[in-house]
């Protein structure tokens, strides 16, 4: 059964030049980034349009697909045709001073809302100590006081005049009042009283209880004026400040009449101005003796209660708000209440208010970064309780852990209306739905972006048009035709598909503007296919050290690889080594063991747990490979082993477990295998090949070695024929195959990759399942019954040898336990 090796067609699949005769330029260069995103634009569409009810979006796709520039654009287009969001800010709360009042107004007014409350403060800050500076002001306050002063003066000397005549003296002194006995309006001493007599004495006595009870209610009464006299100078100062206050109250109402929280706002300024009037006139009086000017004045902490604190302006803003926010901690997403200190303390107050992503992007669409966000501590919590209450609630982190002793302050709650838009990669989208089922209820519109676009003549148009758009946004040189089409063949190559093409536009701009440095180089005035190829190849040099490094190891017989003659039960297979975005094949050398046993088969590298779970499996599907084919009907007879020789980390994967049956097969029917052949692809429990990742790199690392070593003509690879159309080659590869100077070959059965590397026919079983002639088949059939027949032979024999009476051996060697005494 003869096979011949792939032409070199099929190895490469290059761009007709006729695909691109559109003209570039002719592109929409704005409709180009969403090209081959159509499904996850779609779902972008209908989170957007069905706000809230959890319908934010999750964004999937790998790094370098362009998922931030896409869904930023793709945004901002949908927030210019929204109306501008609400302006959010914070009040004094007159009722409760630690729970400042949320105000949420019409885009621009809380900018005018500041403004007006603040040009009112320096108007009263100069009107009211005006107005009490006044002579009209202070003639009537003079006048009430005099009043007072009068009634208080008449009422004493009636007091005064009464007790004369009960021969009582009173006077005032700077201590209060001194009443006692008088003769001829003179006070007498308290020895003469002693010597007056003791009805007279009695009589005075009496007397001076009569005018201290006439005294204490004098002071009472002089003490109802004066509450008088201060009730009548408020109303007296509230006159005049209705004079100064109530036109400017009355503007700011009849601006503000539609806004009922503004409106209260404005009574509770009006209401503590009329209260504390004479804290305006201390400031204005202070600042005009210390030459402070009112700008500085109105920023003093007695005044902040009047003032506006803006959290968010969206005055100047076009459509609704887009915020990305790169670094979503807690307080850069919720806001935060800052401290001051003062006298060793800390303090805080309603200005000291700062808002949060959340806040600025309210109203519109906040985009953050899924793994920065749950990489933070207590963000995600935060987040999801934002979006479960639909609002927005600024706490202290600390008072949350219970670790906030200094006072702080309770803002109220200022309501959520977000489109929330999570980027990140796929794994994690579905890591979040397994173990948080709120997630799945938060972020109900999946994104996923495509990874590759099927190469056909309409895309790749388009996407030529994608890549000289790009150029012309990277100010790089005009590319000719040629260069165009080996950019669309190595995204090709970079999809690992001959019929896709990659939409990792990262990759594709960092190859474009490489290629241009080269050209530069040159000093060319286009950038040719020679450029883009150098800049390949560049790449792949200053990334390829540890790949010379392994073939040097290999060339000089330090890792072992035959690339010539034939060996029994050993044979080249084909790994990948990954290491971060590089990627290059290898090949290793698999040995295996076939001996009489009980079936058993050791896969050394899971014995070691050196070998992951999809390897494992590959090996198991190998033994019931054989034990289905071969022996269907009868016990396995047999040992065996296998193993990645010189492999000295993890192995996995199922992309060995063709070459593994072929060295297993060989080791069994002790049947050489060629050695300049490399062999990968997967294996079912038919003998079906099956396609695997990686197939260009894994030919060109094998290629790589006999190009060191020599081409001989006959050496070559054996790969899945699923895997053909996979293809995209490096020229040299396809020059040496075009040369017959190396092969590659595709198997769609284990029987064609037995027959490649034995040089016999594999062989097909009969009804019978006997399979004919000089087959590798029959040889592997012809040594499984052998082993059958000669374990059978022996536990024959050993039966045979037994005494009557005495027991058959033990299973595992162990010794016999002694039988019963014989006559």
């Amino acid at each position: 059964m003869s096979l011949d090796p792939l032409p070199p067609e099929q190895l490469y699949r290059h761009c007709p030049l006729e695909w691109l005769e559109a003209e570039a330029e002719a592109g929409d260069a704005d409709q180009l980034p969403g090209f081959g995103q159509e499904r996850a634009l779609e779902a972008m569409e209908l989170a957007l349009d069905l706000s809230g009810n959890g319908y934010n979006l999750y964004v999937a796709g790998s790094v370098g697909l362009g998922k931030h520039d896409l869904v930023r654009a793709r945004i901002d287009a949908w927030a210019k045709g929204q109306g501008p969001a609400d302006d959010l800010c914070y009040v004094h709360n007159f009722d409760a001073e630690h729970r400042p009042r949320a105000l949420v107004l019409p885009a621009g007014t809380a900018r005018q809302l500041q403004r007006d409350t603040d040009n009112l403060l320096e108007h009263l800050l100069t009107a009211i100590p005006d107005i009490f500076r006044s002579d009209e002001y202070r003639a009537r306050r003079e006048e009430l006081k005099k009043e007072v002063e009068e009634r208080e003066e008449e009422a004493f000397s009636e007091l005064a005049a009464r007790a004369g005549e009960l021969d009582i003296g009173l006077a005032r002194t700077p201590q209060g009042y001194t009443i006692g006995p008088q003769i001829d309006d003179e006070f007498i001493s308290p020895k003469k009283f002693s010597e007056l007599s003791e009805e007279e004495q009695k009589r005075l006595k009496k007397n001076i209880d009569r005018v201290n009870a006439d005294l204490k209610e004098t002071l009472a009464r002089a003490l109802r004026w004066h509450e008088q006299l201060t009730k009548k100078l408020k109303r007296l100062n509230r006159e005049y400040l209705h004079l100064t206050l109530d036109e400017r109250i009355e503007w700011l109402h009849r601006r503000y009449q539609r806004l009922e929280q503004v409106q209260a706002f404005i009574d509770n300024i009006r209401r503590d101005v009329m209260e504390n009037a004479d804290d305006f006139r201390a400031a204005g009086e202070r600042g005009e003796k210390e030459g402070v000017s009112v700008g500085k004045l109105i920023r003093m902490r007695e005044f902040i209660r009047f003032r506006v604190n803006i959290l968010v302006d969206n005055g100047d803003a076009e459509g609704a708000p887009v915020v990305y926010e790169d670094n979503p901690t807690y307080t850069n997403l919720l806001g935060r209440i800052e401290h001051e200190s003062q006298m060793g303390a800390l303090s805080t107050n309603f200005k000291l208010i700062k808002g949060g992503a959340l806040h600025r992007a309210n109203g519109g669409c906040l985009i953050l970064d899924a793994r920065r966000l749950l990489m933070t501590p207590f963000v995600w919590e935060t987040l999801k309780r934002a979006l479960r209450s639909r609002e927005i609630k600024i706490q202290p982190l600390e008072l949350q852990l219970g670790m906030l002793s200094t006072t702080t302050l309770e803002p109220e709650p200022i309501p959520l209306d977000v489109n929330v838009v999570l980027i990140g990669e796929r794994w994690l989208h579905y890591l979040l739905n397994t173990y948080d089922p709120e997630s799945s209820q938060l972020f109900k519109v999946y994104a996923d972006f495509a990874e590759d676009i099927a190469r056909e003549r309409d895309s790749v148009a388009v996407y030529a048009q994608r890549i000289c758009a790009l150029a012309r946004d990277e100010k790089l040189r005009p590319l000719s035709k040629k260069a165009v089409a080996r950019v669309v063949e190595q995204a090709a190559r970079l999809a690992g598909d001959a019929e896709k093409l990659s939409l990792h536009g990262e990759r594709l701009a960092d190859l474009l503007r490489e290629a241009d440095y080269w050209c530069r180089r040159e000093d060319a005035e286009w950038l040719s296919r020679e450029h883009v190829q150098r800049a390949i190849e560049q790449r792949e040099y200053r990334q390829r050290q540890l790949q010379e490094r392994l073939q040097e190891a290999m060339e000089r017989d330090i890792l072992m690889i035959d690339t010539a003659g034939e060996q029994v039960a050993q044979i080249n297979g084909l790994a990948v080594t990954m290491l971060g975005d590089t990627a290059f094949g290898r090949p290793s050398r698999i040995t295996a063991t076939a001996r009489l046993g009980s079936g058993k088969m050791v896969d050394i590298e899971r014995e070691t747990e050196l070998g992951g779970a999809l390897h494992s499996k590959g090996v198991l599907i190998l033994s019931a490979f054989v034990a289905n084919r071969y022996a269907p009907e009868r016990p396995l007879s047999l040992s065996a082993s296998l193993v990645f020789e010189q492999s000295y980390g993890a192995v996995d994967g199922d992309s060995a477990s063709l070459a593994e049956l072929c060295v297993l097969l060989s080791a069994i029917a002790r049947v050489p295998l060629r050695q300049n052949l490399a062999v990968t692809g997967s294996v079912n429990q038919l003998g079906r090949v099956q396609p695997v990742g990686g197939v260009n790199e894994k030919i060109e690392g094998f290629f790589d070695l006999c190009r060191a070593r020599g081409l001989s003509g006959d050496q070559g690879v054996i790969i899945p024929a699923a895997n053909v159309q996979h293809l995209m080659l490096k020229s040299e590869v396809v020059e040496a195959v075009r040369a017959k100077r190396f092969a590659v070959y595709a198997v769609d059965s284990v029987d064609r990759a037995l027959a490649l590397l034995t040089g016999l026919e594999a062989g097909a079983a009969d009804e019978r399942g006997d399979f004919p002639g000089d087959t590798v088949n029959a040889r592997v059939q012809g040594r499984l019954r052998a082993l059958e027949d000669k374990r059978t032979a022996l536990l024959r024999r050993d039966l045979d040898g037994l005494e009557e009476g005495e027991p058959p051996p033990r299973a595992g060697g162990g010794k016999e336990s002694p039988g019963p005494d014989r006559d």
